[in-house]
């Protein structure tokens, strides 16, 4: 088997591999003319790194250009399939390469955040002495998975997804290279089926070019005037099913709920409507996303409108029973409403200055006029006496009354919002607290 033909085993995406910088698709915002990476690169300043980005955004490709850049041994780990000892044998090697002739090693660990702490650790000896340049690729933050004293001696760089014109620049390039990818076949393709394939790729370079391929084998296998022709039809076909990027439990994931709270609470239906939708298409159980609009309820619309909190359990227990599909669309009624609800954190401030009081002063003496006296003794004690029943005074409001522990100072822990229900539980207290010209607010 020749050479040429051995390498088109290679899946596409690999045979398309850049090869330079000058070839590299995307990323614009550290390789560009005059970006801190890029002049680092081209002026062979080697440093250690982790590159965080999500899947086909040209993480090892750019960690191999750079060590081709400096002329580097390079030598690639796994942290799904490596261990300690594959370390030290890349230590040894490094070792053995800088004593024959003094060319520097990059060890690239992909995954880098599967590796726990102590085998993180294993690289710190090496980093200091110089014996290895480190560059780790992680689709995960790298300030929860990657530990304190490696991030400290490496650069961390955002690799972002490729835009829709990186794709479809990558893609048409695929076509016409007749030597790594499929110029040979002299396909033609629709503007709009590469666009489809661009958008469903939702930047990933691997997946556009592993779609592409797939596409090229459907019509290769296709017979009839249009045999070389990439049409929309196939296109629809090797693009139908593909998700949006979510990773649960992941930096996206949270971002993505972040947004969908956010868009609650600055009260926009239609961003909430997208997160949520953005969510369930990337699987994101609906029972999560139920659980909280709940805290939703609770913590932004409070006693705004306290119908919210009931009509977020309904649609908890309406999920329950109906499950998805049809259950997801009383999740979406609620986080429609909780957005156009009237908006209020006026208990969730009040509570947590609260707290704050409790932990500051520690543990005050109830009052005993506020104490219930179900013996003898108690009464004897003085429990409950000067105690005014409210309901036996006019509207059930006794003037003057202080119900906080007399070593504490006055406080107004909860000011409702000036909107929906609160503005009229506003009105009341203030017309309440008028008849108590005693009580001053903190």
């Amino acid at each position: 088997m020749s050479a040429e033909a051995k390498d088109r085993l290679h899946p596409l995406a690999d045979r398309m591999r850049p090869r330079t910088l000058a070839e590299f698709v995307g990323q614009r915002h550290l390789l560009a003319a005059g970006k801190p990476l890029r002049e680092a690169i081209e002026g062979g300043q080697l440093h250690s790194m982790v590159l965080w980005g999500p899947p086909g955004t040209g993480k090892t490709t750019l960690a191999r250009l750079i060590a081709q850049r400096v002329d580097a041994d390079f030598i690639a780990l796994s942290a799904v399939m490596a261990g300690v000892k594959d370390i030290r044998a890349a230590v040894d090697r490094a070792r053995a390469t800088r004593s024959s002739n003094g060319r520097p090693t990059v060890l690239f660990l992909d995954e880098v955040h599967r590796f726990n702490k102590a085998q993180q650790d294993t690289f710190l000896p090496y980093l200091e002495d110089g014996t290895l340049t480190f560059i780790g690729a992680t689709t995960e933050n790298p300030s929860f998975e990657v530990v304190s004293p490696l991030l400290s001696r490496a650069r961390v760089y955002v690799l972002r997804p490729l835009e829709l014109e990186d794709l479809l620049a990558l893609l048409k390039g695929a076509l016409q290279d007749e030597a790594r990818g499929l110029g040979q076949a002299h396909l033609e393709a629709e503007p709009e089926a590469l666009e489809l394939i661009a958008r469903a790729a939702d930047g990933d370079a691997r997946r556009a070019l592993n779609m592409l391929e797939l596409a090229g084998s459907l019509v290769e296998a296709a017979s009839g005037p249009n045999a070389q022709r990439l049409t929309l039809a196939i296109a629809q076909e090797v693009a139908t099913g593909g998700r949006r990027r979510f990773d649960k439990g992941g930096d996206q994931f949270y971002d993505q709920i972040s947004a969908l709270h956010k868009a609650v609470r600055g009260t926009d239906p239609d961003g909430a409507l997208y997160w949520l939708a953005r969510m369930l298409d990337g699987g994101c159980d609906p029972l999560y996303i139920a659980r909280r609009a709940l805290r939703m309820a609770m913590e932004d619309i409070g006693l705004a409108d306290p119908r919210a909190l009931a009509l977020a359990l309904d649609a908890w227990d309406a999920y329950d029973r109906l499950g998805t599909p049809e259950g997801e669309l009383a999740i979406a009624e609620v986080v429609v409403y909780l957005a156009c609800a009237p908006k209020s954190n006026a208990v969730y401030v009040a509570l947590g200055e609260a707290m704050e009081d409790v932990e500051r002063f520690g543990t005050l003496e109830v009052p005993l006029r506020l104490r219930n006296a179900p013996t003898r003794l108690m009464k004897s004690l003085g429990y409950g006496r000067g105690y005014r029943y409210a309901h036996d005074e006019p509207e059930a409001f006794a003037a003057g009354e202080r119900y906080l522990p007399d070593e504490l100072p006055d406080r107004r822990y909860y000011r409702p919002a000036p909107r929906g229900l609160e503005s009229r539980i506003a009105e009341a207290l203030a017309r309440l607290r008028a008849r108590s010209p005693g009580a001053s607010g903190a």
